[in-house]
């Protein structure tokens, strides 16, 4: 069996499907298992004993306790009480209690064997990160069969799961999906399309600086700074580290139970070091609200950033998944319906597990990730080559898909040829010229400065990896350069199963964003790449350096100058008339008419 996995930063959750249920692995008490490891001498211990035991507060590393090793993930080594430890082999621990407990649960018989997993992952995780996360599952003998954004996940689950009915599904059908996943760790934000029978990725964004455990770091120390100046007492106040672990538990539990209640008090005896008073304190939801404000604005900025990247309003999304450990909270509820009305903001009653069931649902399905847009390469002259069409299928675990191409360096004069990524703005299989881009990346390899245009060939291979990461490599021919780019923000889709939404609809119009306007001020690399052998690609004044026979105005064939180059040309020549620069606006002597012939004439 293929499980979905939800590594979180602050609990993590294992889900499969039973017949046409995803079900959740929880305890016994309903809760997922705490991403949280704890190390004593040899002992390893993990999950809701070592969350108990945290002896400082906020976020990494504390002691001997790792809170949310997530955020780990990127770096080489980190000191844990004296012991120099990989990260990778700390999550491999968390992971491994994970699974463990997965398989001592009730469901123990449904699981089987848990050997192979969907893993969903945060939008923004990049490529060395993804990388060393599959390593850690592949030390806890899990295979990861392929990741999943987090929001991407949620949104299929929600479309397949339980109890929605057929005209619900099909209201969805040509309509945008904003997936707002606001867990422990991470605010993720993806924007999605219900169409053609997929679910598709338009524009992903979030934010690791806003999850539940900043909530809970800043409830704690407003908490005990309100307290503490109530009391006349010092704000360098010696508190008992395991005090400060209780109250942050409180903290935790505090803003849960103020989605209910108006009010509730704090209460931590022998708080202090140095004196014997109680801290005992009265927060109102209200006061929470006030608390948490810059944080939930923080992340109602994320969301309209996404928006207004592709030039989309509120009015354009036709629903708002809100899942994760944050959705309960009144005041972000509060925030969404403001944005976009509460009647298209959804919480459902599965948010917290949302994203698992939905990796569940898709390694159920078997179903592969699918590039949403297409991969290209700009060329010179403002056209581009497709180097991994639209719908391409990801591959899984082992895998790879690769393109090659054959180039020429059109303009080699500056010694460099300039390759640069994009993808269409707009979500389509065959994007027009005139379209938008969205920059991806860019690399520069040394060229013979020296040749003629099309002399130096140049080859390029785009390939994506088991981990989601497109590295595009190039290489020259006569100087033997050779340079790459990785590349991990991309859009993906995946295939709905036929009955799940009907292409049957009777407004036939799609809620597309309307292309991003240009705003000018910017500079821009002059694609100097191109496919074919094309004399009229070259820009004027690098041709007529080297033919400069063919800007006669007597030369009959194909190959003359056309008035576009001999327009160039002539840009950095003087005026053939007035002899001043031909970007100076003195000149009254309309250049192109009168210079073409002028040229012509001297040729």
């Amino acid at each position: 069996m293929t499980v979905g996995f939800d590594f979180g930063t602050t609990n993590s959750l294992v889900a499969f499907v039973a017949g046409d249920r995803a079900i959740s692995v929880l305890d016994n008490d309903g809760l997922p298992f705490p991403s949280v490891v704890r190390y004593e001498g040899e002992s390893v211990i993990a999950g809701k004993p070592a969350k108990d035991a945290l002896d400082s507060a906020g976020l990494g590393i504390h002691g001997t306790t790792v809170r949310s090793p997530k955020f780990l993930l990127g770096e080489e080594t980190v000191h844990i009480g004296g012991v120099e430890r990989s990260p990778v082999d700390i999550i491999h621990d968390v992971v491994s209690a994970a699974k463990t407990a997965a398989l001592q649960s009730r469901h123990s018989r449904s699981l089987s064997r848990l050997t192979r997993a969907v893993v969903t992952i945060p939008v923004t995780m990049n490529g060395p990160k993804r990388a060393a996360l599959r390593d850690a599952f592949r030390r806890s003998d899990i295979s990861i069969v392929q990741f999943v954004h987090e929001p991407l996940a949620a949104l299929y689950g929600y479309v397949r799961g339980e109890g929605r009915s057929g005209e619900s599904r099909r209201a969805l059908n040509r309509r945008n999906v904003l997936v707002v996943d606001w867990g422990g760790g991470t605010l993720d934000i993806t924007l999605c399309r219900i169409e053609s029978g997929a679910v598709t990725q338009l524009r992903n964004g979030g934010s690791d600086e806003i999850g539940g455990d900043r909530f809970d770091d800043a409830i704690r120390n407003e908490v005990i700074r309100r307290f503490t100046s109530s009391e006349g007492l010092s704000p360098d106040v010696q508190i008992r580290p395991e005090a400060r672990l209780r109250l942050l538990h409180d903290s935790e539990r505090n803003k849960i139970a103020l989605s209910n209640r108006e009010s509730i008090t704090f209460y931590r005896p022998d708080f202090f070091l140095n004196d014997s008073r109680a801290l005992e304190f009265k927060l109102t939801r209200t006061e929470l609200e006030v608390i948490t404000r810059p944080l939930i604005a923080a992340g109602i900025r994320e969301i309209e950033s996404l928006l207004e990247s592709i030039n989309m309003g509120p009015a354009q999304v036709s629903l708002c998944l809100v899942v994760g450990g944050m959705a309960a909270m009144p005041a972000i509820r509060s925030r969404l319906y403001e944005m976009f009305g509460p009647q298209r903001v959804e919480i459902p009653d599965n948010s917290a597990t949302l994203v698992a069931e939905g990796a569940a649902w898709i390694a159920h399905d078997q179903q592969r990730l699918r590039l949403a847009k297409p991969i290209e390469l700009q060329l010179a002259r403002g056209s581009f080559l497709t180097l991994l069409r639209a719908g391409t299928e990801m591959p899984l675990e082992l895998e790879v898909r690769s393109t090659k191409s054959h180039l020429f360096c059109v303009d080699p004069s500056d010694g460099f040829a300039k390759f640069s990524i994009c993808t269409p703005t707009k979500l389509t299989t065959q994007p027009q010229l005139s379209e938008p881009r969205s920059a991806l990346g860019e690399l520069t390899i040394r060229v013979d400065p020296e040749a003629k245009p099309f002399r130096e060939r140049l080859e390029l291979e785009a390939r994506i990896d088991d981990d989601l990461i497109l590295e595009v490599e190039a290489s020259s021919s006569d100087v033997n350069d050779q340079n790459s780019v990785k590349i991990f923000d991309l859009e993906f889709g995946l295939l709905l199963p036929p009955s799940e939404v009907s292409d049957q609809l009777t407004d036939p119009t799609p809620d597309v964003p309307k292309p991003q306007d240009s705003k000018g001020g910017g500079l821009t690399t002059r694609a100097n790449i191109s496919k074919d052998v094309d004399l009229a690609l070259i820009p004027g004044e690098v041709f007529y350096k080297h033919h400069r026979e063919l800007f006669s105005r007597d030369i009959k064939d194909s190959g003359k100058a056309t008035d576009e180059q001999i327009r160039e040309h002539l840009y950095y020549q003087p005026c053939a008339i007035c002899g001043r620069r031909s970007s100076d606006r003195n000149c009254k002597c309309d250049l192109p008419a009168h210079s073409i012939e002028a040229e012509g004439a001297k040729s």
